[in-house]
């Protein structure tokens, strides 16, 4: 599922995929529903792709959104991200994803992840899987 959920720079919110045009793509809001087109000078990032630092390695972030559904039973996470000081935000993220990296992870990154995971609790999406690609039979 979240191969077709975007991140756009400079744009707030995330993004689910519609359709590819010739230079452009066709984004539809997760949180309210309007659809625009992304062209190629902006920066889209899949949440397929992006992932945390840890102290081993780094952990993509379905595993990590997977990880904070089973502790927030699936539900929007009740501390308000912006108002939260960066001590809540640790203490949270400790629950998430214990060894994560202190030195490389910062406050702001747990604020835009309890974000996104509230984005997409609100839009009904609870399937945090990076679906591989089929592979082609012989």
């Amino acid at each position: 599922m979240l191969r077709e959920i975007l991140a756009i720079t400079g744009k707030p919110g995330l993004y689910k995929l519609i359709s590819r045009g010739n230079n452009m793509l066709i984004v539809e809001s997760l949180v309210d529903g309007k659809r625009m087109p992304t062209y190629a000078r902006d920066k889209i990032v899949a949440l397929s792709d992006v992932s945390m630092f840890t102290d081993a390695d780094d952990v993509s972030l379905s595993e990590v959104l997977t990880s904070a559904g089973k502790k927030e039973g699936l539900k929007p996470v009740a501390m308000d991200p912006k108002k939260a000081d960066n001590k809540e935000l640790q203490a949270w993220f400790d629950e998430v994803l214990p060894n994560w990296d202190r030195d490389r992870v910062y406050p702001s990154d747990i604020r835009k992840l309890i974000q996104w995971y509230n984005i997409l609790i609100n839009a009904g999406i609870t399937d945090f899987s990076i679906e591989e690609p089929e592979e082609e039979k012989a």
